[in-house]
């Protein structure tokens, strides 16, 4: 395993999140850019904190531009929050297929995921947090957003499948 970062005062390890995770509510602005176009705006998104994953943001469907989410039959099994349904993101003829994701009924815990939405940043032009471009998480397969408040190892960098 990669060495641990020890986080400066003003951020926050991967590391001290808990398992199994810790849902909070947040009031940093989120935002979601895809085709060109503003797609997400919040200041109400839920943050999901787990060991060795950066922070998910889940934005209520209120504040998604209508019309931008395709409902697929993409279905993964979280073993804490559930089973989450996906969708494709869908601006101007564009299509990021499978980029975001939901639990329409949250495992007990995680009910204030209901009616809140995740995008991959790295399938977005960008997502921003609070004005700051967040990297995403690496491998492709988790959707953390990366940003200078937060230090890792993260995982998904490469040689982590066996945490």
């Amino acid at each position: 395993m990669k060495k641990r970062v020890h986080p400066d005062p003003n951020q926050e390890s991967v590391w001290d999140y808990p398992r199994p995770p810790r849902v909070e509510r947040s009031d940093r602005h989120v935002q979601v850019v895809y085709g060109g176009r503003m797609i997400a705006d919040s200041h109400r998104a839920i943050r999901v904190l787990e060991t060795s994953h950066p922070p998910v943001y889940y934005i209520p469907l209120t504040d998604i531009v209508p019309g931008t989410l395709v409902p697929t039959s993409t279905r993964t099994s979280c073993e804490y929050k559930g089973i989450a349904q996906y969708f494709d993101v869908s601006v101007g003829g564009r299509v990021a297929e499978a980029a975001a994701w939901h639990y329409p009924s949250p495992a007990p815990g995680y009910e204030l995921l209901r009616d809140h939405v995740a995008f991959y940043p790295g399938r977005m032009d960008a997502c921003y947090l609070s004005g700051e471009q967040v990297s995403p998480q690496p491998g492709g397969f988790y959707g953390g957003w990366i940003t200078n408040a937060v230090v890792g190892p993260f995982k998904g960098e490469p040689g982590t499948m066996g945490w």
